[in-house]
C-alpha cells in the first residue's frame, strides 16, 4: 500500500466542506439587489454559471484521468478560492459575471475527480467494498455543511451582507492545502496524452458502446435530475402550505441534515436490499414523493418532503457506486463527469418546462407533471439497464 494514502479520505472531507459550506446561499438574492442587480440579471448569472459547468464537465473528468486527480482537484480548489475572492471585491454585474465563470470552471474540475480519487484510494487500500460507506459520508458531510452554513450565513448577513462572502473566501481556501497534500493513487492504467478524440471515445463508450454502463448512467442521471428539480420546488411548497417565513431557513436546514443522516446509512440499506431492489425502491419512491405532495396543500405535507430527502440521501452514493463498478480506473473521473453532464442536460430540459407549467397552471399541477415525467423516465431506463445487465451476465 502507498505510504500515507489513507490520509486522502480526510482531505477529501475538507475539500467537500469547503465546497458545500455555502454561507452566502440564504442571502444571495439580497446581496445581488444590494449591489444594484435586477432579477433578470440574477437569473442570467446563474444560467452562465450552469453553462460554465456543463461546457467543462466531461473535459474536466478527462483532464483528471490524464493529469491526475490530485492536480485537477488542486486547480479546481484554487479556482473556487479565486471565484469567491473576486465576489468579495466586486460591486456590479461584470464583476459577479467573472466570479461565476471562475466558480463554474472550478466546480466542474472538482466534480467527478473527487469521487474517482476516493474510489482509487480505497482500491489501493484494498477496501473497495467500503466505497458506498465513504461516498455516503462525503454526501453527508456536504449536506451537514450546507445546513449549518445557512444558519451562520444568515447571522453574518445580519451584520453586513458582504461578510458571508469574506468568510466564504477563507473557507474556500481550506481546500487548497488539502488538495495540494493529496497522494495520487497508483492506477492500473494511465492515459498518457490529452486528446479530444479520446474524450469522445470515453463518452461514446459510456453512452453507447457499453450498454449496461450507458443505461446505469442514464438511470442515475434521471434520479439526479429529479432530486435537483425538487430542490427548486421546496420553497414554493413552503409558501403553498403557508409556512411562516421565519421557519423557512430552519426547515431548509433540517431537510439538508436529513439527506446527510440517510447518506450515512446508505451502505447498510443497499447491503440489505441488494442492487435491484434498491434501484426499484428509488424508482418508485422518488416520483411518488412528487405525486403525493402535489395532492397535499397542508402543513403536514412537509413530512413527505422529509421522506423524499431520506431516499435522496440513499440514492446519491449508491448510484455512484454502481457506475464505479462498471468502469475502469483510468476513465472513472471522465465517466462520473458524463453522469453529472447528463444530469444537467435533463435538468436544463425539464426544469424550464415545469417552471413554465407552474407559472401558467399551479405549483401542485407542476409537481404532478414532474412526478409523472420522472416516473416514466426512471421506469424505462431501469428496464433498459436490467435488460443489458442480464445480457452481460451471460458472457
Amino acid at each position: 500500500m502507498q505510504p500515507g494514502i489513507n490520509s486522502n479520505i480526510l482531505k477529501l472531507y475538507l475539500i467537500k466542506i469547503a465546497k458545500w459550506f455555502m454561507l452566502f446561499m440564504p442571502i444571495v438574492v439580497l446581496f445581488y439587489k444590494d449591489n444594484g442587480l435586477e432579477m433578470q440579471q440574477v437569473f442570467i448569472l446563474q444560467a452562465i454559471y450552469s453553462v460554465a459547468i456543463v461546457v467543462l464537465e466531461i473535459p474536466s473528468g478527462y483532464v483528471a484521468d490524464v493529469l491526475g486527480r490530485k492536480v485537477t482537484l488542486l486547480i479546481g480548489s484554487v479556482l473556487g478560492f479565486a471565484g469567491f475572492l473576486s465576489y468579495s471585491f466586486s460591486y456590479g454585474f461584470t464583476g459577479f459575471l467573472i466570479a461565476e465563470i471562475i466558480l463554474g470552471f472550478g466546480q466542474s474540475l472538482i466534480s467527478g475527480a473527487d469521487s474517482a480519487l476516493l474510489y482509487d484510494t480505497l482500491l489501493v487500500m484494498d477496501k473497495k467494498g467500503q466505497y458506498i460507506k465513504h461516498e455516503g459520508r462525503m454526501v453527508s458531510v456536504g449536506n451537514f455543511s450546507e445546513a449549518f452554513a445557512g444558519i451562520l450565513g444568515g447571522l453574518l448577513a445580519a451584520v453586513n451582507l458582504r461578510y458571508p462572502y469574506y468568510a466564504q473566501t477563507i473557507i474556500a481556501f481550506m481546500a487548497v492545502p488539502a488538495a495540494f497534500t493529496l497522494i495520487e493513487p497508483e492506477r492500473h492504467k494511465k492515459i498518457e496524452a490529452l486528446k479530444w478524440n479520446d474524450i469522445i471515445k470515453v463518452v461514446k463508450y459510456s453512452l453507447h458502446d457499453h450498454k449496461e454502463l450507458k443505461w446505469n448512467i442514464i438511470f442515475s442521471s434521471v434520479i439526479g435530475a429529479s432530486t435537483l428539480t425538487m430542490a427548486w420546488f421546496v420553497q414554493p411548497y413552503f409558501e403553498l402550505v403557508v409556512l411562516p417565513v421565519t421557519l423557512f431557513g430552519i426547515l431548509w436546514t433540517i431537510l439538508n441534515l436529513t439527506v446527510g443522516v440517510s447518506a450515512l446509512f446508505a451502505h447498510k440499506a443497499e447491503a440489505k436490499l441488494k442492487q435491484l431492489k434498491t434501484m426499484i425502491g428509488i424508482t418508485i419512491l422518488i416520483p411518488a414523493g412528487y405525486i403525493i405532495v402535489s395532492r397535499i396543500d397542508a402543513l403536514w405535507g412537509i413530512s413527505i418532503l422529509f421522506l423524499f430527502y431520506i431516499v435522496r440521501g440513499i440514492a446519491t452514493p449508491v448510484l455512484k457506486d454502481y457506475i464505479n463498478q462498471l468502469c475502469d480506473s483510468n476513465i472513472r473521473a471522465t465517466v462520473l463527469s458524463v453522469r453529472n453532464f447528463v444530469i444537467r442536460i435533463f435538468f436544463a430540459i425539464i426544469g424550464p418546462f415545469v417552471g413554465w407549467y407552474t407559472d401558467h397552471f399551479s405549483l401542485q399541477a407542476a409537481l404532478l407533471v414532474s412526478g409523472s415525467i420522472f416516473f416514466i423516465l426512471s421506469v424505462f431506463t431501469l428496464l433498459m439497464y436490467y435488460k443489458w445487465m442480464k445480457i452481460s451476465s451471460k458472457f
